[in-house]
């Protein structure tokens, strides 16, 4: 594999944990960005992985996040965009600042992260970007328009990112993650075995995204245990 280090934007328990150890695991160094980094430090500690403070929604943070990084050496050639946030309820109950923040979290900060990467990128002809959506990156549902809007957001991003960079050297690739993802909060049900997204195995899918060969890429692919209704 072509690429020696990876950032993951957003990171947190459960799929950042997995892709950290999948990333180091392949022999790429690892960095992780978070509004709160020390939640991070078990599996920083266990993966020999960097921790970074960043609110990937101001721009600010997105710029000095990249600038620490050129300046530690560790301008990374995968990035992988991972925050979620969301409100939920009737339409007419939103709070239109829990919807802004909604929509800034989820897909004006994969603006942000993408811009400060593929311009590290471009010089080198050669990197990767991939964004994490779900269920709603496709299926808006009842009571939550806010959380669509994000996510519909981003897989639009993705699109247009995939055209304008694949043809220069960027791999550029959507996850729809469309089902629940196995957790301690959520455990798997004896008698339903495997009705839960593993997030190892979701790691997977994204470390083999990363060991395609460019004549033959992925610009999505979707991820849904078994038992989940399309």
């Amino acid at each position: 594999m072509n690429y020696k280090s990876a950032l993951i934007v957003g990171a947190g328990s459960g799929l950042s944990a997995s892709l950290a150890h999948s990333f180091a695991k392949a022999g790429m160094t690892v960095a992780l960005a978070a509004r709160s980094p020390a939640k991070l430090a078990e599996f920083a500690t266990a993966t020999g992985a960097r921790t970074y403070n960043c609110d990937a929604a101001k721009r600010d943070e997105v710029e000095a996040l990249f600038a620490t990084l050129d300046t530690e050496g560790n301008a990374p050639d995968v990035v992988v965009y991972n925050p979620s946030y969301r409100v939920r309820g009737p339409l007419i109950e939103l709070d239109p600042a829990e919807v802004e923040k909604t929509i800034a979290i989820s897909a004006f900060g994969g603006f942000l992260v993408a811009q400060a990467a593929v311009k590290r990128m471009l010089p080198r002809k050669q990197g990767a970007l991939l964004f994490t959506g779900a269920s709603a990156s496709v299926k808006g549902y009842a009571q939550s328009a806010a959380f669509a809007m994000g996510k519909f957001a981003l897989r639009g991003l993705a699109q247009s990112l995939a055209r304008e960079l694949g043809p220069q050297g960027i791999h550029v690739a959507h996850f729809i993650i469309d089902g629940g993802i196995r957790s301690a909060r959520r455990p798997v049900e004896a008698d339903k075995p495997d009705a839960l997204l593993d997030p190892d195995a979701i790691a997977q899918s994204y470390l083999q995204v990363l060991q395609q060969p460019r004549s033959a890429w992925s610009q999505e692919i979707e991820l849904r245990p078994w038992v989940e209704k399309f």
